[in-house]
């Protein structure tokens, strides 16, 4: 199996390598990658395919795939990614309508705050509940 880069390589992937190259020639021995290199190969990999990347990197195919499949999985995970910004629209907006300010605290340093206008009680209160047990 050859592990020579194609000819027609984005900058991007070539410029990696060349990181990659140098960062192996300053390594006495075998030493494994660093974080923030893996993290960049998993950024080109989203790019430009794994097969790809990992042939012009001259990295093992079935390593940079786990790192791959690893950082997909806990982007997917919803306790790791949560929104900054959620836009709740009214089913109705009725002139004197409900409107007030909400903060949340869940006791280990997060806090929501959300000033609420033109919903029903009913509503606030289940949102509450579903914000209080991690499900909105």
């Amino acid at each position: 199996m050859s592990t020579r880069p194609p000819k027609s390589v984005p900058k991007s992937l070539s410029l990696a390598r060349r990181q990659l190259e140098q960062w192996r020639r300053g390594q006495p021995g075998r030493r494994r990658l660093p974080a923030d290199l893996w993290a960049h190969a998993v950024t080109l990999a989203q790019a430009y395919g794994l097969n790809r990347t990992a042939r012009t990197l001259g990295l093992k195919y079935d390593s940079l795939k786990k790192h791959l499949e690893a950082a997909s999985s806990e982007v997917s995970d919803p306790q790791k990614v949560r929104p900054e910004f959620v836009e709740l629209l009214p089913r109705e907006v009725m002139p004197g309508s409900l409107q007030c300010m909400i903060e949340l605290d869940d006791g280990h340093g997060a806090t929501i705050k959300m000033h609420v206008k033109g919903v029903r009680v009913d509503d606030l209160v289940a949102l509450t509940r579903m914000l209080r047990d991690g499900r909105a």
